[in-house]
């Protein structure tokens, strides 16, 4: 049993969840292949080749998967897919653009934002906003599986020795072009790679002071910035910002809540955290109910002595 998972990658470096979706794949098979398609992607195909446990990189070069435009990925996966029992890829925006393309022309069901594999062809996943856990099992003759990251640790970057083989490009579909691409640049820790984050709620008021409150915390913890959806549809960030069911989901070693009150849709995002830190004025504030420790106390007080007590 052989498993294919598909890297992310900026054509020079891993994406921190092409490792954790690893972590996945070797749950299902001895022999576990990453497929790097890109262009003058060399050092991303090396770049795998070192992660612990990747038995050999597939390296697929060319223009036109330049910027991993979904049709062109997925007839590239396709190319290959005939050799492999599994194909994954992380939950992430690209992996839920790409295998949908790849289960409809293999004609299988995909198993999305698998948080566990229990195993070769039974996975758990949350449904219900993570009020629930479904055990899903595939009789497809091949799985094509989102990984949700959050469920899985990351493989290590380094320790690997795994073989890069060469193969031909897939011919451009034509179906898409890219035409641009808009990045927000930041001094800060990406959010879903981070490892502190501090979210700020609707409680902060305004956006003006969603920004006097948050951003020196963060500062002061190395943190990056999120945000619940209540304060991204307020307008007080971006909604780049939003952790939750429908913005991003995320699992770092520290997670602050400041004003957040607690919505399923935000605990779906963050619950997995190591630990919770909540500040609430609201003593019955659902948050509290996930909160490793929870502070009762008006955030404009409590935040600027904490910053203060961490010097």
């Amino acid at each position: 049993m052989t498993v294919l998972v598909i890297a992310e990658h900026d054509n020079q470096s891993l994406k921190a969840a092409t490792l954790n979706t690893v972590t996945a794949a070797l749950a299902l098979g001895s022999d576990v292949h990453v497929l790097v398609a890109g262009s003058n992607a060399g050092a991303a195909a090396t770049a795998a080749a070192q992660v612990a446990g990747v038995a050999k990189v597939i390296h697929a070069d060319g223009a036109q998967l330049a910027d991993q435009l979904a049709e062109n990925l997925a007839a590239q996966i396709l190319s290959i897919a005939g050799s492999y029992s599994h194909i994954l890829a992380p939950a992430t925006a690209s992996g839920k653009n790409v295998l949908p393309r790849v289960a409809a022309k293999l004609d299988v069901a995909q198993i999305s934002d698998i948080t566990k594999v229990i195993s070769a062809d039974t996975f758990e996943r949350p449904i219900y906003a993570g009020n629930a856990i479904a055990t899903v099992q595939s009789a497809d003759a091949v799985k094509v599986i989102t990984v949700r990251t959050t469920g899985f640790d990351a493989a290590a970057a380094t320790g690997g020795s795994a073989a890069v083989e060469t193969v031909a490009a897939v011919a451009d579909s034509g179906q898409s072009t890219f035409s641009g691409r808009e990045l927000t640049k930041s001094d800060r820790p990406e959010l879903t790679a981070a490892k502190i984050i501090v979210s700020g709620g609707r409680g902060l008021g305004s956006s003006e002071q969603y920004h006097a409150v948050m951003e020196p915390l963060a500062d002061k913890m190395g943190a990056a910035l999120g945000a619940s959806r209540a304060a991204v549809d307020a307008g007080y960030v971006p909604n780049d910002y939003q952790v939750g069911q429908t913005g991003k989901i995320v699992a770092p070693q520290l997670y602050v809540a400041v004003g957040i009150s607690g919505a399923i849709q935000h605990l779906a995002g963050m619950k997995d955290s190591k630990v919770i830190v909540a500040i609430n004025k609201d003593a019955e504030a659902p948050i509290f109910s996930v909160a490793d420790y929870g502070l009762v106390a008006d955030l404009f007080t409590a935040v600027p002595e904490l910053i203060s007590e961490l010097g």
